[in-house]
């Protein structure tokens, strides 16, 4: 696992929230887990950095040239100078993954979840959870809802509330290994991850992605 910082220059445009939940949308029913457009100039600028950022430094996802991604599709909930840094360490096959940011919205929700495909412009493209046991029903137009699959255990769930400065941490630890080549992307959601059936694993939508080989 690396911890890297990226600086993003990230040219005008207008960003646009596209609507890409884990399996759903913010607008899902369902129980909630218990814890378990703005304009510029033509000009690159270097967007401000949350006091004290480090690891990845959120930018717009228009700014393709860069090594890795870490987009922001929702400014509102995560500016552009917010960041956040992952660390995975696996260890006699079991697996922990820490997650922490700086500059998010504050006092709110955000589903945290390891996704299978890296960042890419739209929302969408980070893919489906990784999931340790594959649920055999899901497909990409539609993924895997059911809690025997979309549950903590079989995923990886950092969901966190921001205090007063838009700042947070969360920690899990699952009994797995990732397999190789196959976890891509940390994305964070707009709420809480719910648990019940036909929404399990669901967080709304996907607000920032950052790119993380796991």
């Amino acid at each position: 696992m690396n911890v890297r910082r990226t600086t993003l220059s990230a040219a005008a445009s207008v960003t646009v929230l596209l609507v890409a939940g884990c399996g759903g949308t913010s607008g899902d029913e369902g129980p909630q887990t218990v814890e378990a457009p703005s304009t510029g100039s033509s000009e690159s600028v270097v967007p401000p950095v949350a006091p004290g950022a480090d690891g990845y430094v959120f930018g717009l996802p228009d700014d393709v040239a860069r090594e890795d991604a870490a987009f922001t599709y929702d400014e509102g909930a995560v500016p552009i100078g917010s960041s956040v840094n992952v660390d995975s360490d696996e260890d006699g096959g079991r697996t922990t993954v820490s997650f922490s940011a700086r500059g998010l919205a504050p006092d709110r929700d955000f589903g945290v979840h390891v996704h299978t495909t890296r960042c890419g412009p739209k929302p969408s493209d980070s893919g489906p959870h990784y999931q340790d046991r594959t649920d055999p029903a899901a497909t990409p137009e539609s993924p895997s809802t059911d809690p025997a699959y979309a549950n903590p255990q079989n995923e990886i769930w950092l969901d966190i509330t921001t205090d007063g400065t838009g700042n947070a941490q969360a920690s899990t630890t699952v009994d797995w290994e990732f397999r190789d080549d196959a976890a891509h992307s940390l994305v964070l959601h707009a709420q809480h991850t719910m648990t019940g059936p036909g929404v399990a694993g669901t967080a709304g939508d996907r607000l920032a992605c950052v790119d993380e080989e796991f």
